[in-house]
């Protein structure tokens, strides 16, 4: 096992991703050992924006000092942060390590609109973001903990690239998959994310057909967790009947 695994993605992996939601994620997550993974105070810009599915693309922030953070420091082609989205890969996610500190934004509209013009997949950071407003209505997934309208050189020091950072209280490392819906957002470890993407793909088949049962009258014993052999059965024949609804299952 290594954290830093770079090996491919299965090519179903994303995809199933984009399907679960960050619940049944989280939940298949700590049946593997994983307790920590749902980042904290970080919400979608725009609820109803796009799913956030895509490797981690990291940026760290320390606390800004007014001797290295002058206005003029974007000038430089080598600041972090503009490194940064000008190299964060097309379907990456921009990750970035904001302390928690939404006292000024991590970043703003022009620098998020560069990232959905280059292909990226999203962008996350537990600061605020400045132009939130504009940054609702582009077509990229936006995570942050609230508006924050000040530059973030009274903040924040952009000080490294692609080392494992916190964000929401998560620490997440160079490739792992981030995964976003209107509930917030999750770090899958990359070394488990292929197998994470099959069994919550799975449970999500389980707990829509849970859904139907309940709104049918049904009681959860039994139910919810699946120990009732006849409830079981039931299962499987939906499953049989449902199995084009669910074209990512593995072949049973």
């Amino acid at each position: 096992m290594t954290v830093n695994d770079s090996s491919p993605l299965h090519p179903l992996t994303l995809d199933r991703l984009r399907a679960v939601s960050s619940a049944t994620l989280t939940t298949v997550l700590f049946k593997k050992g994983f307790r920590n993974t749902f980042l904290q105070n970080v919400h979608p810009v725009n609820p109803k924006g796009p799913r956030l599915v895509g490797p981690a693309y990291t940026l760290r922030y320390i606390p800004a000092r007014e001797d290295t953070d002058p206005l003029n420091v974007f000038e430089s082609r080598e600041h972090p942060q503009r490194v940064a989205v000008e190299q964060c890969p097309a379907g990456h996610v921009l990750v970035m390590d904001s302390r928690n500190d939404p006292l000024a934004a991590s970043a703003g509209n022009l620098l998020v609109t560069r990232l959905m013009k280059r292909g990226c997949a999203g962008v996350v950071t537990d600061g605020g973001f400045r132009d939130s407003p504009e940054i609702e209505r582009l077509d990229i997934a936006a995570y942050h903990q609230r508006p924050s309208a000040p530059t973030n050189l009274i903040r924040h020091h952009a000080i490294d690239l692609q080392l494992p950072i916190a964000c929401g209280g998560v620490a997440v490392y160079p490739g792992d998959v981030m995964v976003g819906d209107a509930e917030g957002v999750v770090c899958v470890p990359r070394h488990v994310a292929d197998a994470v993407a099959v069994e919550a793909y799975a449970q999500t088949l389980y707990e829509d057909w849970v859904e139907t049962r309940i709104f049918d009258g049904a009681g959860l014993f039994g139910l919810y967790p699946l120990t009732d052999s006849r409830q079981a059965e039931a299962f499987a024949a939906w499953k049989r009947e449902n199995a084009s609804k669910y074209p990512l299952l593995e072949p049973s």
